[in-house]
């Protein structure tokens, strides 16, 4: 059975911006807040990706976000994280994924115990992300603030081996860098896109990323919802 979306509003600053609610009916009570990458407001683009988490148990909760912000999306990437934690209520059962720009976004709120009130997410998971720039949450290099986390939590990465955006190599020395810290981090590749991860392809004449047709690109975004899914039930 499909997933059901249910479009919201969260506050941030003197605005409200748009924010999808992905569940299934029966949905086991696991949370997912799942950002989409530096387009602005782009949460479209991972709505396939949303879907097939959904559509495994956890509710995923994706926001619109703008990096071409005066702030580079910080305080919008902030608030819907405010957001997302009040809707899971107390069952600390939220994970923070992220797709490209979003995925050191997601990693650094975990290396930052101060961040959003010192409360780190129950796991990450970073998908085609690049980890050597300043994270838009934190303003962090999180490759680089790995040694002064406080609290490990679970890392999960997923990367496509065809990535032309964000090459493969940045997850692959993530990785192995969490692994030398002491943090649990596994990385799955797929020999799909930056765009084929999430389960789209990029459209030119559109000039974004649009649900793929194609099988094995749709079967290697369900192969990453597996992923986020996994370590949601399991957080």
């Amino acid at each position: 059975m499909s997933a059901t979306i249910r479009t919201v509003h969260y506050p941030t600053g003197g605005e409200r911006k748009l924010l999808d609610i992905h569940n299934s009916p029966g949905g086991e009570g696991s949370f997912v807040l799942l950002w989409h990458g530096v387009g602005p407001d782009e949460r479209a683009e991972v709505a396939p990706l949303a879907q097939d988490i959904a559509a495994l148990g956890p509710t995923v909760l994706v926001p619109d976000w703008r990096a071409d912000s005066p702030d580079d999306g910080r305080a919008h990437l902030t608030d819907s994280l405010r957001f997302a934690r009040e809707f899971a209520g107390d069952s600390g059962r939220l994970v923070i994924a992220g797709w490209s720009a979003g995925a050191g976004a997601a990693l650094a709120v975990a290396l930052d115990p101060q961040f959003c009130g010192g409360r780190p997410p129950a796991a990450v998971v970073g998908i085609a992300g690049g980890y050597r720039r300043p994270a838009r949450t934190t303003g962090a290099v999180p490759i680089e603030a790995l040694g002064r986390a406080t609290a490990r939590v679970p890392v999960r990465l997923v990367h496509g081996t065809e990535d032309t955006a964000v090459p493969v190599e940045s997850s692959r020395e993530l990785h192995e860098a969490l692994r030398a810290h002491g943090w649990d981090s596994s990385l799955s590749e797929a020999a799909t896109d930056h765009a084929g991860v999430v389960g789209c392809a990029y459209d030119p004449t559109a000039g974004r990323c649009v649900p793929a047709a194609d099988a094995s690109v749709r079967a290697a975004g369900e192969a990453t919802a597996r992923v986020v899914a996994t370590v949601a039930q399991s957080a």
